[in-house]
């Protein structure tokens, strides 16, 4: 396999990565974030763990053609199952799922969440659930990222076990992203004008006698507009 080239998100996600970490890619597909991380000298340990039988295998192969196998484990494992104590896993990736399965999956293996020292999660949707999770669960949310590739938009949620200086997040810091929210990046206001427009499109069709539809949408459309304010 020839030096990895990891996609604008991917690349996103691996800057996140503390040097010399001791990794689990959960849903690593082909495994190319660990295999990038280890052929550029950033880690030198990586658990590879993927549920599906095909992603497995292709992972499997990309990693032992690039003779990487002594550097990144490859598991077929379902979620934290693929992390083993005695390899003193601290930093876990889980990209590229919805926001709720990622909150399912840390639920399932929460235990497997003790010597944890940095989550780095890219939800492709219901980014709010998982902060929830995230809060609910004792970690601080330290860093985020948003950005567009390939005509669509990912955020990128760090989050670290809690610390003592805890800040309370708002209703609209769970929504929008605590940091996201205050920094209001040319493409964090691309995804929400994006969005008003969606909702203008949707009360165009909604019928006046769906009220409480219509105050839904509205009020969705007040939040935002206070945000981009």
């Amino acid at each position: 396999m020839d030096k990895i080239r990891l996609s604008a998100r991917l690349q996103a996600v691996a800057d996140f990565v503390p040097p010399e970490a001791r990794l689990a890619d959960i849903g690593s597909d082909h495994a190319f974030l660990p295999a990038y991380l280890v052929q550029t000298g950033k880690i030198n340990f990586a658990v590879a763990g993927e549920v599906v039988d095909g992603p497995f295998r292709i992972a499997k192969n990309h990693i032992e053609s690039a003779n990487l196998h002594n550097n990144i484990y490859v598991k077929k494992a379902n979620g934290l199952d693929a992390i083993d104590v005695s390899e003193q896993i601290d930093t876990v990736v889980i990209a590229g799922m919805g926001g709720i399965l990622i909150a399912d999956i840390l639920k399932t293996g929460q235990e497997k969440l003790d010597s944890i020292t940095r989550l780095i999660l890219q939800p492709n949707n219901h980014e709010d659930t998982l902060r929830h999770w995230l809060v609910e669960n004792h970690f601080t949310i330290v860093a985020e990222q948003i950005l567009l590739d390939a005509d669509k938009f990912y955020e990128i949620i760090v989050a670290e076990p809690e610390s003592t200086n805890l800040t309370k997040l708002s209703k609209a810091d769970f929504r929008f992203g605590p940091f996201l929210s205050r920094e209001k990046s040319v493409i964090f206001r691309q995804k929400w004008e994006k969005e008003l427009s969606t909702l203008d499109k949707i009360l165009l069709r909604l019928p006046e006698e769906q009220a409480e539809k219509r105050f839904e949408m509205l009020k969705k459309q007040a939040e935002i507009k206070e945000v981009l304010s």
